[in-house]
């Protein structure tokens, strides 16, 4: 069986891909192959400078706009100065074990910045996305049996593998929920999501654990997947024709590597109960609501 690859995307000009994160990494790799397919392709990062660096390595159409995922203000800044259509709106940026610390509004910073920030990124800009909303998530997500209900933010007791697994699931149970909720108002957008499997990136460098950065740092060297192959389930979920909510990953033992397949999720991350309630309380925490009910 041929192997997917970036080779295979359709022909992109004349579309507008917004990827968050996209300075390094997965994002950037990302950003890579969709310039090189013809998008255009727009860089939203906190680090302006580290932004424009990375630009300079993008083929084709680049711009760079600030976004700081972990700042509600920020991400309505964004949302306001956007003008025209997002062929793909792509929620890749994220930060991984680091430190206990908290968001410019108060929210435990992993599920702060990788669930509310996109949650909200995506709800302020959705009246613009023309055609896919795609969310990284990980298999951690499967170390966590639901939400952290009663207190989303580990207050007191503050855990960051639990904490990191807690925001992945969130991506997971965004993207279910999304989904319900385009096909309810009869929208073409489709929301999918996607995971790397274990592909070496700068990801693990904010780890508060030094041994536990080594290790990772270690791993990255000898069993890790290039970026360039991390990159590929986001690609095949941004651009290939699958149904709404899919979850795309590695399709090599463990989900670990391999070519780009529809992959499971756990029972979890299954629960449209469970994703309602969590969009309910996103709703509640940042302020935002889904803009397009009641339209068709």
């Amino acid at each position: 069986m041929t192997r997917w690859s970036s080779e295979q995307l359709p022909d992109l000009a004349g579309k507008t891909a917004v990827i968050t994160g996209a300075n390094s990494g997965l994002g950037l790799e990302t950003a890579q192959a969709l310039g090189r397919a013809g998008a255009h392709v727009v860089l939203a990062v906190r680090d302006l400078a580290k932004g424009e660096r990375a630009a300079g390595s993008v083929p084709g159409s680049a711009e760079v706009r600030r976004l700081d995922l972990g700042d509600l203000a920020s991400i309505r800044e964004f949302s306001e100065a956007w003008t025209g259509e997002i062929t793909m709106l792509i929620n890749n940026a994220g930060i991984m074990f680091p430190p206990e610390g908290t968001t410019a509004d108060g929210f435990e910073i992993q599920f702060g910045t990788n669930h509310l920030g996109h949650f909200a990124l995506t709800n302020l800009l959705l009246d613009q996305v023309t055609d896919r909303v795609v969310t990284v998530s990980s298999s951690l997500h499967r170390s966590v049996r639901g939400i952290h209900w009663e207190d989303p933010n580990f207050t007191g007791a503050y855990d960051p593998q639990k904490a990191y697994a807690q925001s992945k699931l969130a991506n997971l149970l965004f993207t279910l929920e999304l989904q319900r909720r385009l096909t309810e108002a009869g929208a073409k957008v489709r929301a999918t999501a996607a995971h790397p499997g274990y592909a070496a990136t700068n990801l693990q460098s904010h780890a508060g654990n030094s041994l536990l950065r080594r290790l990772m740092a270690i791993g990255n060297v000898i069993a890790a997947q290039p970026a360039e192959a991390g990159a590929l389930p986001t690609l095949f979920a941004a651009t290939q024709d699958i149904p709404g909510a899919s979850y795309v990953g590695p399709d090599g033992p463990l989900e670990l590597r391999g070519s780009p397949a529809l992959v499971g999720r756990s029972k979890a991350a299954s629960d449209p109960e469970a994703a309602q309630r969590l969009w309910t309380l996103s709703e509640h925490l940042t302020g935002l609501s889904f803009p397009l009910a009641g339209k068709r």
